[in-house]
């Protein structure tokens, strides 16, 4: 917990704490199917995990002001899977739109949209630059890693392809919430025919559509077989730092010349 929550002030505290100097930061994440061995809330797990330990390290210092999570997003690339639960996307735009205005109207002037979920990604750019045209806020889109399918670093094991479920994200729950994991059913999923492209592959020139059910009846793409608690640990204290580094340029970021 964190005395730097937004939805714990009393409303007279709100134009008294709030204004232009304040950093909203929105973690948005995913309720999806993460293979058979992860939970299903991983990505609002982790994202939420990091900008809660982010803002109660450096709140006072940046001006920080955590949102509660927007849980529910755009995971349709998992429909076929039970458990996943999706937004359309003019939904979630609209739902980002309506907190958008909410936070402009308090008298700050930025927003990080702080994304746990891969497949969220290019929607947030989008989102990021709505948001700006319509409610003049500085907006950031920010993650706790960046996804590798967007050219974040993956393990050299997965072959750049662990991009759900795979070796990182099962020891951040393993670090995070031990109890959620089912080590006994993890096991190696990666597409090493798609790594051997130079061109149309995860984080590479070439986009592509896909669905998780494209790579296999499990759902996960990756090898969380050697993941361990202790490797995230190790991922989740990085990730509050750069975080926290990357906060404070945007605490200090302006058009303004």
């Amino acid at each position: 917990m964190t005395g730097r929550r937004f939805a714990e002030l009393r409303h007279p505290q709100v134009a008294e704490l709030i204004g232009p100097s304040s950093v909203f930061v929105l973690p948005v994440g995913a309720v999806e199917q993460h293979g058979p061995h992860l939970p299903l809330v991983t990505d609002l797990l982790i994202a939420t995990a990091v900008a809660e330990a982010v803002v109660a390290e450096r709140g006072d210092e940046l001006d920080l002001w955590l949102l509660e999570p927007v849980a529910y997003s755009k995971s349709n690339e998992h429909a076929r899977f039970a458990g996943t639960v999706w937004l359309p996307v003019e939904t979630l735009l609209g739902v980002l739109d309506s907190i958008g205005r909410a936070v402009a109207s308090t008298g700050a002037q930025r927003l990080v949209l702080f994304n746990g979920h891969g497949g969220n990604t290019t929607l947030l750019v989008t989102a990021c630059r709505e948001l700006r045209l319509r409610h003049g806020l500085l907006t950031f889109l920010m993650h706790p890693s960046v996804p590798p399918a967007y050219g974040g670093v993956s393990p050299a094991e997965e072959l750049g392809m662990g991009i759900h479920g795979g070796l990182e994200e099962t020891s951040l729950v393993l670090h995070l919430r031990p109890d959620l994991v089912a080590m006994g059913l993890a096991t190696r999923n990666v597409p090493e025919w798609l790594a051997a492209n130079e061109h149309v592959r995860f984080g590479g020139p070439v986009g592509f559509g896909w669905l998780a059910d494209d790579f296999g009846p499990d759902g996960h793409i990756g090898d969380p077989t050697g993941a361990t608690a202790d490797r995230g640990r190790v991922l989740f204290d990085a990730a509050v730092a750069a975080t926290g580094a990357q906060l404070a340029e945007v605490a200090r970021f302006s058009f303004d010349r």
